[in-house]
């Protein structure tokens, strides 16, 4: 038996992230935000300083995005902007990550969920236009809970759809915020090494690292 595989033999469900783990979205996310900072009348940002700021909810986003000098009026307009636009322009550019839908079909046999800090309605939007919706049992975004992840809310959730144990589910997330939630849960995490928040995640190293979902199901399927 792979001895990498054998400690996770116990795996009987997922958890998926959305942005940077299933789909690239940081283009139309890039846009949306610069979309906002112009209506505010602030100078574009560069798209990979956006992209740093991606992972703890749409509000925290613009926040980042705005600067620390910022008023919560401004926060507050800039934010319902941002969503506006970006409820019309979620799909301009994003698509499924290499590998992505193929890894779904070769793991369906699992339970899976999505739990993103993204907004639910546009999460739902966005994977139902790019047919994954299907793969998923539930998809709970950052206004599901009163409390975003890395706080364990979410995942416990889903521990209960499934009526599995901690330690029988697996979180999936490109960032420090994924596997942070994975620990609060008790849950086991794997990191991807091609999404938006790769580069913090050695930050907080998760219990399995794949450059593609197939490689998970690879790693899953060697258990027995």
């Amino acid at each position: 038996m792979n001895q990498k595989s054998k400690r996770f033999e116990g795996v009987r469900g997922l958890i998926f992230d959305l942005d940077g783990t299933l789909i690239d979205s940081k283009l139309d996310l890039g846009l949306a935000v610069n979309a906002a900072m112009g209506e505010m009348g602030r100078p574009e940002l560069a798209h990979e300083t956006i992209y740093g700021y991606v992972g703890n909810g749409t509000p925290m986003l613009i926040q980042r995005s705005l600067g620390n000098g910022a008023s919560e009026e401004e926060c507050k307009l800039a934010l319902e902007f941002f969503i506006h636009y970006y409820r019309e322009h979620a799909l301009d550019n994003t698509v499924p990550y290499p590998g992505v839908r193929e890894g779904l079909e070769l793991l369906g046999e699992m339970p899976m969920a999505v739990l993103t800090n993204k907004p639910e309605r546009v999460s739902k939007y966005i994977l139902e236009r790019l047919g994954l919706a299907p793969f998923f049992r539930h998809v709970y975004g950052g206004n599901t809970f009163e409390r975003k992840k890395p706080d364990p809310i979410g995942v416990k959730r889903v521990l209960k759809d499934f009526e599995l144990g901690p330690r029988e589910v697996m979180v999936v997330g490109d960032s420090e915020v994924d596997v942070q939630t994975a620990r609060n849960a008790g849950t086991w995490s794997c990191g991807v090494t091609y999404g938006l928040g790769s580069e913090r995640l050695m930050e907080c190293p998760p219990d399995l690292l794949v450059a593609s979902l197939t490689e998970l199901h690879d790693c899953l399927s060697a258990r027995a």
